[in-house]
């Protein structure tokens, strides 16, 4: 039986982008905004485009907050893409801010602009891995990665494990026990996001299989 990933689907997500790399992995994606679908397969993702705010208030409204923190708690993979990425982490100065999952320590704060630099940081960038990390196995320091962001993560140093130079290193990606983010877009990142989607893929697939009914 595949690998059953869910995809949540609450109305900000970059959704065929992922689907497409899933299955590039092997995966059997389940794009979904039901939360009983979302919290009965084997690894999760969050992926999001748009404001904070906004995309907390339909976790929360729509009980996907709540589907995604089960998965966590039974320990199989939660990873979080961009804005999923930040929604993560406890809050965010972004707009009327609003609740993360809490999944991990730490605020979302506005970029600020360093010489010759913009913000939105977007375009291309190399991350910096800090310490081995499952879901950046075989992706070496140097590697480049697609950043499209105004906030950053300020997350906790122990759980980041990877940063980006922008005007100063900012989290690129962390990773606490299943727990894990890229501030970057993998499905946009070439070769080398995709050996992120399959490594996620893999940590799926050596979790205790979800008891499915029939």
């Amino acid at each position: 039986m595949s690998t059953r990933v869910g995809v949540c689907d609450y109305g900000v997500g970059n959704l065929r982008s992922v689907e497409r790399a899933l299955r590039v992995a092997g995966a059997e994606p389940v794009i979904s905004g039901d939360p009983s679908q979302i919290a009965a397969c084997d690894g999760v993702i969050l992926p999001g485009v748009g404001a904070f705010s906004i995309a907390a208030r339909a976790l929360h409204d729509t009980g996907l907050a709540k589907a995604v923190r089960e998965v966590a708690r039974s320990e199989r993979p939660v990873l979080g893409i961009c804005l999923g990425h930040q929604l993560l982490f406890e809050g965010s100065d972004e707009g009327q801010g609003g609740e993360g999952l809490g999944l991990l320590r730490g605020r979302v704060v506005k970029l600020v602009p360093a010489a010759g630099l913009k913000v939105p940081h977007m375009g291309w960038n190399t991350i910096t891995t800090l310490r081995a990390s499952a879901l950046l196995e075989g992706i070496g320091s140097g590697s480049y990665m697609y950043f499209v962001h105004s906030y950053s993560a300020d997350a906790d140093p122990s759980d980041t494990v990877a940063v980006t130079d922008y005007g100063g290193d900012l989290a690129a990606a962390v990773e606490r026990g299943t727990i894990m983010g890229t501030q970057f877009h993998p499905e946009k990142s070439g070769a080398a996001g995709l050996r992120v989607y399959a490594n996620f893929v893999a940590l799926c697939e050596v979790r205790v299989p979800v008891q499915r009914a029939g």
